[in-house]
């Protein structure tokens, strides 16, 4: 069975064309960049050959249709026709409480996850987009959804309970659901495998970096504690939101911002998780890239958002390590994580405190690829490991469609 794995970030659509039949042959996968911004980036790779180009991607639709037009293209494709695949397997950033586990999509299946739309207004769109344009493009073809934050169910009330009243849990169910779990869930256990060892043995913490970034800590194979929250905007500083911030700043703005201006509270929805964190601090830029290019050039402000991310994760690295009581395990996955030497070094300068020792200069060298950076003597092991949540996907789906 040939399954289409598509997992839209919020800036992103990353998809696998994978034959779950022929031990699990990626047949084609590609990824779609910047979506929504003036230029989008296109990437797709098929039978050993590599496509790219530039070209406007204005949203998640758009974006499939393109993934769609690719796979079947007398040139690049790797089927004949659409009706090749089996079954379509979707990342789904937030399952709430009504979610634990993946499940096939239904009507009612859809309509729960649509109710859902507020706790991950960034996501959330593009993974329903996704869901119903393959709805009209193969109709009758099974769709799974499987959720990131499903992962994360195995937290104790101490790590997911607000320091709020309890009746707003009992009555609305706020709390920390955390995301990434697909990555989190695929990553730890192959980085301990990296170093030799079972992760249900071990003491992890997870850096999933990118556009949208957070970390795990995940104790004998189990989540935690998780810096996202009730939904994507807390925890570490991002791409386009916030991460930690004083709610009263909230309040403020509300009344400066809005109030004043005569806007209503969409407006300040739209600053929270479109306005701010790096494109916020830097000026307009979100990609690490392009950020570091600022510093090096010698914009303050850019500067400033390449040292506030580091900071934040350092913070976060020290803070798990103390709530396990320590750390076998520190892995660095993502695409700042797996790709952006240039912020990997500043986040390990001067943890040795921690007993993380790594070598720097291979560091250096690391771009996409595993690879063991702690040094013999390190008392904790440090990796980079790519992730694959589009296999984790694809298998669930596989065994839901069966």
């Amino acid at each position: 069975m040939k399954i289409l794995v598509l997992n839209c970030g919020s800036s992103s659509i990353k998809y696998q064309l994978i034959d779950m039949t022929n031990n699990a042959q990626v047949m084609a996968k590609g990824l779609l960049e910047r979506i929504g911004l003036e230029m989008g980036e296109f990437t797709h790779k098929y039978n050993g050959q590599k496509h790219y180009e530039q070209l406007p991607i204005p949203d998640h639709t758009a974006g499939i249709k393109i993934v769609l037009h690719a796979l079947t293209d007398p040139n690049m494709g790797v089927i004949k026709d659409l009706n090749e695949i089996g079954a379509v397997g979707h990342r789904v950033a937030h399952g709430g409480e009504l979610f634990t586990t993946s499940c096939l999509a239904s009507d009612q299946v859809i309509e729960q996850i649509k109710s859902l739309t507020d706790l991950a207004p960034l996501h959330t769109p593009g993974n329903l987009a996704g869901i119903y344009a393959m709805s009209q493009v193969l109709p009758g073809v099974p769709q799974a959804v499987v959720f990131d934050t499903s992962f994360h169910s195995t937290m104790p009330p101490k790590s997911y309970l607000y320091g709020l009243p309890y009746e707003y849990y009992q009555k609305y169910g706020i709390r920390r659901y955390g995301f990434h779990g697909t990555s989190h869930k695929y990553v730890a256990p192959k980085a301990a495998k990296m170093i030799g060892r079972d992760w249900n043995d071990l003491k992890i913490i997870s850096c999933h970096l990118g556009s949208g970034a957070s970390i795990c800590a995940i104790d004998h194979g189990k989540s935690f504690d998780t810096t996202m929250g009730m939904t994507p905007l807390e925890g570490l500083i991002m791409g386009s939101r916030p991460g930690d911030i004083d709610p009263g700043v909230i309040e403020f703005l509300f009344k400066k911002e809005i109030l004043e201006n005569g806007k209503d509270w969409k407006d300040l929805t739209k600053v929270l998780n479109k306005q701010s964190g790096l494109v916020g601090i830097s000026g307009g830029k979100q990609d690490m890239r392009d950020i570091r290019a600022g510093r090096d050039a010698g914009d303050e402000r850019c500067t400033y958002a390449f040292d506030m991310f580091a900071q934040r994760v350092k913070r976060y690295i020290g803070g798990y390590m103390a709530e396990m009581g320590g750390c076998d395990l520190l892995l660095f996955t993502g695409g700042i994580g797996e790709n952006a030497w240039f912020m990997r070094r500043p986040i390990l300068e001067g943890l040795d405190c921690l007993g993380i020792k790594v070598d720097l200069e291979l560091n250096d060298k690391i771009m996409g690829e595993d690879c063991i950076l702690s040094t013999p003597d390190s008392k904790v092991a440090t990796v980079v490991v790519t992730t694959d949540e589009e296999y984790v996907i694809a298998s669930e789906t596989y065994a839901l469609v069966k």
